[in-house]
């Protein structure tokens, strides 16, 4: 997590923030990023795309192209764009789309980028257009015109601004205007992690964590995790937990399927509202199709939280089908609730078809 608008620095052993957070107060989340590219755990492909990009540049002596990741949060966007700053011994200066809300907020945060500095904008796709405006003429010639005053007497003075690269983050690539988009010499989509890369993931964090992870109790984790290395260190903290509370601190298969059952995570990592919004669309609505806002209502939650946090996994899964008469639950939704699907449930075979 970070702050927005917070100063990053290298130091020998990778990056650190200031002013505003010393070296000895960062949280957990900060503790367990990748520091270099050898660190960064999956996404190989990016990953040598990504060293291409930036040696080259080195070896040139040029400032590297700008960099846009996309793909869905929890992946390691944040994290490769700190490793970026790390790999070019730059700063990195953090913010974040919604942050910049007017033209004379980017203008401040670009005067004050040393050359070679990288500036990181998450969420990119959610910056005002006023300031995206501004951000065009700052890619690609390293200058903003600031307007002063209004109406006929108004004047534009140029500022030029010291080289920098820009590295945009977003989980949705399809929001961004095609103009932004073009101006990113290097995009990269960031892919969901396999159970094995994550189990690499999580035995990674252990060791920073000191936690006495053994191999079952890695694999069992990494199963539960959505193909996500945020969650997975978010369910190795948990499960260290349980195990120093109620074990003997060691994390074990056993251990770790009794603490995530405590947390409401199942064997294939659906929480509380996931099931419920699979036993509301089964039970209540006969497996559908109903339409979101329906869905929402019968779970008590806001229908973008379903659409946005639950469905996603949901469909990625196979557990959920969107169609358009609205969301419909599969036979394998059916039968992890322990259920008969119907006939007519998506994924189920039609009667008759394996017949004698």
């Amino acid at each position: 997590m970070h702050e927005d608008n917070a100063v990053w620095s290298p130091t020998e052993d990778g990056v650190a923030l200031t002013p505003h957070q010393d070296a000895g107060d960062k949280d957990v989340e900060m503790t367990l990023r990748p520091r270099k590219l050898s660190e960064f755990v999956g996404q190989a492909r990016v990953r040598e795309q990504l060293e291409l990009v930036l040696h080259g540049a080195l070896g040139r002596g040029d400032q590297p192209d700008h960099v846009l990741f996309s793909g869905p949060p929890g992946l390691g966007k944040t994290s490769l764009s700190m490793i970026i700053a790390t790999e070019l011994g730059s700063s990195i200066r953090v913010t974040s789309g919604p942050a910049l809300e007017r033209p004379g907020d980017l203008a401040a945060m670009l005067s004050n980028l040393a050359e070679g500095d990288v500036l990181f904008i998450d969420e990119i796709h959610r910056i005002a257009r006023p300031a995206e405006e501004m951000l065009y003429l700052a890619m690609e010639d390293y200058r903003v015109d600031i307007v002063v005053g209004k109406g006929p007497g108004a004047t534009s003075i140029p500022l030029e601004l010291a080289p920098f690269t820009l590295v945009g983050a977003t989980t949705r690539s399809g929001a961004l205007t095609g103009p932004l988009r073009d101006r990113f010499g290097f995009t990269a989509h960031m892919e969901f992690y396999t159970a094995d890369e994550l189990e690499l993931v999580v035995r990674r964090s252990a060791g920073i964590l000191g936690v006495d992870l053994r191999d079952d109790g890695a694999i069992e984790i990494a199963g539960r995790s959505r193909g996500t290395p945020r969650i997975a260190n978010r369910l190795l903290r948990r499960v260290r937990d349980y195990a120093e509370v109620r074990a003997d601190g060691a994390v074990t298969r056993e251990i770790a399927r009794a603490a995530l059952e405590v947390y409401d995570v199942d064997e294939i990592g659906l929480d509380r509202l996931d099931r419920a919004v699979l036993r509301a669309l089964i039970k209540s609505f006969h497996g559908g199709p109903v339409g979101i806002s329906t869905l929402a209502v019968a779970v008590g939650e806001e229908s973008t939280t379903v659409e946005e946090v639950c469905e996603p996994y949901l469909v990625r899964a196979g557990l959920l089908a969107r169609t358009p008469r609205g969301r419909v639950a599969t036979a394998a939704a059916w039968h992890h609730l322990g259920l008969t699907p119907p006939q007519h449930a998506p994924g189920e075979p039609p009667p008759g078809l394996f017949d004698e």
